[in-house]
């Protein structure tokens, strides 16, 4: 009789915890994104890049974000080329979230490029990418943007996570070659330090565990480490090493520019002590095609991996 009670009660343990397992696996949730920049440079680049979209699709991902730069930067920035990489990206079977380079506006008055106006290009960007509140792509993300005048400044959430995209592109910020910053730079470097201080506000509002900052620019850490930060730079790192501070989550600041494809920790404080939640991911950039996968695990005590993966794949 007692062998009876003692099985009987193992059996309920054994139960129990099948039970408790089950639990525990259906309140862990994923969710996986994908980061791409600086792409496509070269006509190869274009043919394979559906290919990769496919390919990143294929993966399960919620959305792909694109960091900017949607051309060479020698090559000229037609309308035709534009039109061209909207069809390309609203093709995406996941949603896309696209962030404007500099290659596509700031450096479009180059000769090589048509001498355009880089303001009446980003104009056109603006109606062409951002004319309402959805993103590219055959399925959609609802996204809030800052302001008509600024619909390139966009925040959306994906699980506990807050992102936030920004229109800083490369070339120091667009501040011009001379010691007095242009207009234009003038203008949407206050909107987009606003937007930055606002998504960090929402985030700690709303307790979530991470914020994601999507932009185009290298804006230089090391620089700023050794105390000679980039003019077109400066006010944004020294606001985001703030906000970082002041955040309990996770950061992180996805950009391109430089195409050294990495994930570090470069963000220091005051002190030169580096700051470990703070991660800077650049994503690959030609002449190197492939994007990086990010998966959010809510059970994992460092809630994100990283994966990154050359295009085309390695055998």
């Amino acid at each position: 009789m007692i062998h009876c009670r003692v099985l009987a009660s193992c059996r309920r343990c054994a139960v129990l915890g099948v039970l408790l397992l089950l639990t525990a696996s259906a309140q862990a949730e994923l969710w996986r994104f994908a980061l791409i920049g600086d792409i496509p440079y070269s006509e190869s680049e274009r043919a394979e890049l559906p290919k990769m979209l496919t390919a990143i699709a294929d993966s399960h991902v919620d959305f792909i974000a694109h960091i900017g730069d949607i051309k060479h930067g020698a090559d000229r920035c037609d309308d035709a080329v534009f039109e061209d990489r909207r069809q390309l990206f609203d093709s995406s079977r996941v949603p896309f979230v696209f962030v404007p380079g500099d290659n596509e506006w700031a450096d479009c008055d180059r000769l090589s490029n048509g001498s355009y106006d880089p303001q009446e290009r980003l104009h056109k960007l603006r109606s062409l990418f951002w004319p309402d509140r959805q993103s590219l792509g055959q399925h959609k993300l609802t996204l809030e943007r800052q302001s008509a005048a600024y619909p390139e400044h966009a925040r959306f959430r994906l699980g506990p996570l807050l992102f936030v995209t920004l229109n800083l592109p490369g070339g120091n910020n667009n501040w011009g070659m001379t010691e007095q910053p242009r207009a234009e730079y003038l203008a949407r470097n206050p909107q987009v330090l606003a937007w930055l201080k606002e998504g960090f506000a929402q985030a700690r509002r709303d307790r979530l565990r991470g914020i994601v900052l999507l932009f185009q620019a290298n804006p230089g850490f090391t620089h700023l480490a050794q105390g000679f930060p980039h003019r077109g730079f400066r006010d944004f790192l020294k606001l985001l090493r703030e906000e970082t501070l002041n955040f309990d989550g996770q950061v992180v600041a996805v950009h391109g520019d430089t195409h050294i494809n990495r994930i570090d920790h470069p963000l220091r404080d005051n002190k030169g002590r580096r700051i470990e939640r703070f991660t800077r991911i650049e994503t690959f950039g030609y002449p190197l095609m492939g994007w990086t996968r990010v998966i959010v695990d809510s059970e994992a005590p460092t809630l994100l991996r990283f994966e990154t993966h050359p295009w085309p794949p390695q055998r």
